[in-house]
C-alpha cells in the first residue's frame, strides 16, 4: 500500500508525498518517473525481453530511442542479458524474469525505485544472487529506491535505512546498527536480529535491575532515570553475554 501511495496508485487518506520537497499530490502517476518491480515480474508474457524494455518508449511513440536505450541497458546488467533479449518470459527462469523486470525500470532512467519483494519466488542461491545484481545497480544510479521485504538479511544487505512496520505504521527509521542497538519500542527490539533481543519484566532495586534470581547492574548514565521499585522491560541480546564460571 505504501508503494502504491508513493507512486500515485492510491491517494492517501493523510500526510503528503514529497519527492525533493515537490509536493506530488497533483500530479499523475504516469509523470512521477517510477520505476516499480513487482513481486510476480509483470512482464507481457507474448513478448521477447526486448519488446518489454521498449513498451514504454512505444506507449509515449518515442520508438527511435528503443535500439540504444535497450543496447545500453543491456550493457548495465552485465554478462549474459543480451542473450536474454531475444527470448520470451515463459522460457526464462524465475531469476531471468527478474533480471529482465529490473532492466524495464532501468531502461525508462526513473526518479524513483519502488521494489515489491523482488526476491520472494526465488530459491535462495538465486535470491543470493540477483541481490547482489541490485545492490551494484542502486550504487551505480544512486537512484533513490523504497524495497518492500519481510526477509532481514535483504534489509541489511540493501539498505542504507531500514524502516520497520506494524499494522501499517511505521515503528521506527535508521540504520541497521541503529535499530540494533537502540530500539524505540519493544516491537523493533523483538523483531531485528537472529536471535531477536530476549525480553523479560524486571524492578529497579538499589542500582539493579532484578528480574527473579536475575540481578543486573544498572549502569551509571542510567540510573538517574529509574527510581527504586519501577517496572521495566529489560532487553538482553545473547552476544553480549559473558560467563564468568568463577
Amino acid at each position: 500500500t505504501l508503494l502504491r501511495v508513493v507512486a500515485g496508485l492510491v491517494a492517501p487518506e493523510s500526510g503528503r508525498v514529497l519527492y525533493d520537497g515537490q509536493d506530488m499530490g497533483d500530479v499523475p502517476a504516469k509523470d512521477r518517473g517510477i520505476g516499480m518491480v513487482f513481486q510476480n515480474y509483470a512482464l507481457y508474457p507474448h513478448w521477447e525481453s526486448s519488446e518489454n524494455l521498449g513498451f514504454f518508449f512505444r506507449l509515449h511513440k518515442r520508438e527511435r530511442e528503443i535500439p540504444e536505450r535497450v543496447r545500453i541497458t543491456s550493457e548495465i546488467m552485465g554478462i549474459g542479458f543480451d542473450r536474454l533479449l531475444a527470448r520470451k518470459p515463459p522460457t526464462l527462469s524465475g531469476g531471468e524474469q527478474q533480471r529482465v523486470a529490473i532492466a524495464r525500470c532501468i531502461v525508462r532512467d526513473p526518479r524513483l525505485f519502488l521494489f515489491d519483494e523482488p526476491l520472494s519466488n526465488l530459491d535462495a542461491k538465486l535470491r543470493m544472487q540477483t541481490r547482489v545484481e541490485i545492490k551494484r545497480l542502486l550504487r551505480r544510479f544512486a537512484i533513490t529506491s523504497l524495497y518492500v521485504t519481510h526477509d532481514q538479511t535483504e534489509a541489511i544487505a540493501l539498505g542504507d535505512r531500514i524502516a520497520v512496520m506494524r499494522s501499517g505504521q511505521i515503528d521506527q527509521v535508521g540504520t541497521y546498527g541503529e535499530l540494533f542497538a537502540r530500539p524505540r519500542s519493544l516491537y523493533v527490539a523483538g523483531f531485528l536480529g537472529s536471535p531477536p533481543m530476549n525480553l523479560f519484566p524486571a524492578e529497579v532495586s538499589e542500582g539493579h535491575l532484578r528480574a527473579g534470581e536475575l540481578s543486573l547492574a544498572i549502569p551509571a548514565r542510567w540510573q538517574s532515570g529509574l527510581a527504586a521499585g519501577q517496572q521495566v522491560i529489560v532487553g538482553v541480546r545473547p552476544e553480549h553475554i559473558e560467563y564468568d564460571p568463577h
